[in-house]
């Protein structure tokens, strides 16, 4: 199988990109794009030349840390899955691919593909903590939470930050991301001590490293690959308003 890659080159952060063209043609259906870049890479080396920097880790789709613009859509146009287990079976021989990074003033490029998303550390950090017992585990039946509320905590919990939603977002909006956040101790008493002040915080700080506002096409939700609802953005929205108005 052979790909035709356009890949976003950029030699450091004040470095000027450009796309690069290149062919490869030992592309197996089975591999992972990840294993597709590896391979390339092993390519580009043999031949003296610089390999592609991209990001990864747990190669698992539970870290987010592999984060690629790919064809115009975040890790790829298959839903649901995170680059690393987007296969190769899901492009045609002899495909030109795009590969960029995720484009937003928050996220700057350090290398080719990585870039730096320690914003999204940053807001979480602004949260701060939950108040709540520690030491021994207490009675299950002691802090009664509706099911509907724990599956939903639940459901915004799994976000990974891996930036996707920031990436497919016109106005590069960190909206989905920063309400997962929110909602998962918005929704559960132990999280209710400090949820105006939490609340407060994290959107001051999105807004202060340079995120925009929410487009409302729904596109985070679309491209999210843990299905993170836009629900959550309703919520936050109510929990900020109702944070300013007490």
């Amino acid at each position: 199988m052979k790909v035709k890659l356009k890949i976003w080159r950029q030699e450091n952060a004040k470095a000027k990109g450009s796309f690069q063209k290149y062919n490869f043609d030992k592309v197996a259906p089975e591999m992972s794009f990840l294993e597709m870049m590896d391979a390339f890479n092993t390519q580009l080396i043999t031949e003296g030349k610089e390999p592609v920097a991209f990001d990864h880790d747990c190669r698992e789709g539970i870290c987010g840390s592999c984060g690629m613009y790919i064809n115009g859509h975040p890790h790829g146009s298959v839903s649901g899955i995170t680059t690393c287990h987007l296969s190769m079976r899901h492009f045609k021989d002899g495909e030109t691919i795009t590969v960029e990074p995720w484009r937003a003033k928050a996220f700057p490029v350090i290398k080719d593909l990585i870039v730096d998303r320690s914003a999204f550390d940053l807001i979480q950090l602004a949260g701060g903590f939950i108040s709540m017992n520690v030491g021994g585990a207490p009675e299950a039946n002691d802090t009664p939470v509706k099911v509907k509320n724990a599956d939903e905590a639940f459901d915004s919990s799994v976000c990974i930050g891996c930036g996707a939603c920031v990436a497919a977002c016109k106005n590069a909006s960190a909206m989905l991301f920063v309400s997962a956040k929110v909602s998962q101790f918005a929704l559960l008493p132990q999280g209710r001590a400090e949820a105006k002040e939490r609340v407060e915080k994290m959107v001051a700080k999105m807004d202060e490293v340079g995120f925009g506002n929410c487009s409302n096409t729904y596109a985070c939700e679309a491209e999210c690959p843990k299905n993170i609802s836009v629900a959550n953005i309703a919520r936050m929205n109510r929990e900020f308003f109702s944070a300013k108005v007490s």
